[in-house]
């Protein structure tokens, strides 16, 4: 089993930026991929970024250019800095991570971008 918290959302004006952070904890030996999906209300759940444990990062078309995905091996943390931020990147962000196949996600955290 992993466990997945994650802090750093919070709601800030367009075009300010915001960090997220996401700690595992567990069976984190076993862990591979770590990333990000949002939900934004009334919405399917889509893709933010992610970052495989060895290869590229990849993210959504619409956030390339202004989020970053980073993975801190060492602390089992991946962070996601949102930079240039708009209304329509108001969401539930979670985590995630794969372990065996099998796929863990975060509690989710609320990122509210005001015009």
């Amino acid at each position: 089993q992993v466990q997945l918290v994650e802090s750093g959302g919070g709601s800030v004006q367009a075009g300010g930026s915001l960090r997220l952070s996401c700690a595992a904890s567990g069976s984190i030996f076993s862990i591979n991929a770590m990333g990000w999906y949002r939900q934004a209300p009334g919405k399917q759940r889509e893709l933010v970024a992610g970052a495989p444990s060895e290869g590229n990062t990849h993210y959504a078309d619409s956030m390339k250019g202004r989020f970053t995905i980073s993975r801190d091996n060492a602390k089992n943390t991946v962070y996601l800095q949102m930079n240039s931020l708009k209304p329509e990147d108001t969401a539930v962000y979670y985590c995630y991570t794969q372990s065996y196949g099998v796929t863990y996600w975060g509690q989710g955290t609320q990122v509210t971008v005001s015009s």
